[in-house]
């Protein structure tokens, strides 16, 4: 599965408060999150995410557990998120949710905002504006499944027809 999009980099330590503050939680609606998504580093970003793959550093998404973050920034449309590390609640929701993950030591010093890149999930190798390849961890087993079946419950009805 290939992924690619421009980079939107984003830093350290993104808890998910920032990705959807929590003032919004009482909505449910996809869409509505997805517009308040980044809003307290970004109002714009819901303008520019679509398309775009996020880059960041390490320990994106720490904070609480909220599901709604990693809903929030597939809504936006935004097609994966690689990060140098991830806080491990925040990595299995964006799986769970179809938003694919991908675990990258290194890889906000290779990129910079509006780069190019190409995800392999399966390989984990990212290449850089068609030129520089970095190696990441790819994704297998049951999260890669998931994954591909666009998140937990479309890959639980999947499995159930067997």
């Amino acid at each position: 599965m290939i992924i690619e999009g421009r980079v939107i980099k984003l830093g350290d330590k993104i808890d998910t408060d920032v990705i959807i503050p929590a003032k919004h939680l009482k909505y449910t609606d996809p869409q509505y999150l997805a517009q308040h998504v980044f809003e307290s580093i970004d109002p714009e970003f819901y303008k520019k995410a679509n398309g775009a793959i996020i880059v960041a550093g390490k320990v994106f998404g720490m904070g609480s557990s909220r599901e709604q973050a990693a809903i929030a920034i597939k809504a936006a449309g935004v097609k994966a998120v690689v990060a140098e590390s991830f806080a491990r609640i925040f990595y299995r929701n964006a799986i769970n949710n179809g938003l694919p993950v991908i675990i990258c030591p290194g890889i906000s010093k290779e990129v910079r905002d509006g780069d190019s890149i190409k995800i392999d999930l399966v390989s984990g190798e990212v290449t850089i504006n068609n030129s520089k390849k970095v190696a990441c961890k790819g994704l297998s087993g049951m999260a890669l499944e998931i994954l591909m079946s666009g998140g937990i419950i479309e890959y639980l009805k999947k499995i159930r027809k067997v």
